[in-house]
């Protein structure tokens, strides 16, 4: 996952028609080109509060790993989701997602819907199976989410179903969670993805190059100009993260209890720096710190936990949808997500007044 603040917008992008490609060389090799003469399908760049209008979107279309919209994304379901859903009707092919939300249910009996929670698919390229292509069908349009779990699985539908390069479905899995460390391939997209959050040219980059198997050498140069960009990102990220304050959790009265060893959390207000750093490597540093990163950012305030640390913030805030482990809401909401964490009275006017 890839956090950054921003408009949100949903792009939409024309990719070229065709994909052609010589033969392989070997029988490894085949296994990771693009097929030859592959229609390639529009792209449109959304996320889960800012989905692209339906009748901006052409023909068939399939939606990748973008989640259903929480009470979070300023609309919720209600006002987000779902008329998008309606609004395309019998033109929307398929949805595969692995974001948590309470309206999977509404849609288990739909065939075109391939839902999964955060703890079932650490990453959405893993669900882009052949099967599941083969079953959705061709379509004319992909809807995808702009981190790299989002592109490169907007890249394997293309190649119906094989991985753009050998281990890109456990690359995806590392970088989505931040539980591992990503192949030397993966970290290239990543950083550049995270130096560049609202580059839509090199989301678009990003696709063309997986899908195509990463033929082209040349299209490396772009990806590398970008991901060297993220070093004084990272940086600043550093010293923002030295203000990061750290304070016991008691047991809230009356909330959603925290794992026993969710005893702490680390907060840091990065508003004067906003839009200037890696908030990604920013709550991962508070995580080295606590038990649990707070970051605030203008009106957005983050929460996050490790991947697979039981943590639900989801529960423990009544928001119906996302990932248990890393939710965004709106800065009002500060003082009553601390206390619903375990926060003090005392400290939470110490971090925030």
């Amino acid at each position: 996952m890839v956090l950054h603040d921003d408009g949100n917008e949903a792009v939409l992008v024309e990719g070229e028609r065709k994909l052609s490609h010589g033969a392989p060389e070997s029988t490894t090799a085949a296994c990771y080109a693009a097929q030859t003469d592959v229609s390639r399908p529009e792209l449109a760049f959304a996320s889960p509060r800012k989905l692209p209008r339906p009748r901006d979107l052409k023909g068939r279309v399939v939606v990748l790993d973008v989640a259903f919209a929480s009470e979070a994304s300023s609309g919720g379901f209600d006002k987000i989701t779902r008329p998008f859903i309606e609004q395309l009707g019998p033109r929307l092919a398929g949805w595969v997602d692995h974001h948590d939300h309470v309206q999977h249910e509404r849609y288990r009996g739909d065939p075109r819907f391939v839902l999964a929670t955060k703890a079932e698919h650490g990453a959405c390229p893993e669900m882009v199976t052949p099967e599941i292509i083969a079953r959705i069908g061709p379509v004319e349009t992909i809807v995808c989410h702009t981190d790299f779990d989002g592109l490169c699985s907007a890249a394997k539908w293309m190649r119906g179903g094989s991985e753009p390069y050998p281990g890109a479905d456990e690359d995806a899995r590392a970088i989505d969670t931040r539980t591992a460390t990503p192949g030397p391939i993966g970290q290239r997209f990543d950083r550049a993805l995270r130096a560049r959050p609202r580059d839509t040219a090199l989301f678009g980059l990003v696709v063309r190059h997986m899908a195509a198997g990463l033929e082209d050498a040349s299209l490396w140069e772009a990806v590398d100009r970008a991901a060297a960009e993220l070093a004084p990102l990272e940086e600043l990220t550093r010293r923002i993260a030295a203000g990061y304050e750290v304070v016991p959790l008691r047991a809230p009265s009356g909330g959603t209890a925290l794992p026993a060893d969710a005893r702490s959390i680390a907060f840091v207000d990065a508003t004067a720096h906003h839009g200037q750093y890696d908030k990604t490597l920013l709550l991962l540093m508070g995580q080295e710190r606590a038990s649990l990163a707070v970051v605030l950012d203008m009106d957005t305030v983050t929460l996050a936990a490790r991947y697979g640390s039981g943590v639900s913030f989801l529960d423990v805030l009544g928001l119906s949808g996302g990932m248990p482990t890393l939710v965004s809401v709106p800065k009002k909401r500060l003082r009553e997500a601390l206390a619903k964490l375990g926060v003090t009275d005392d400290d939470a006017q110490r971090l925030v007044g």
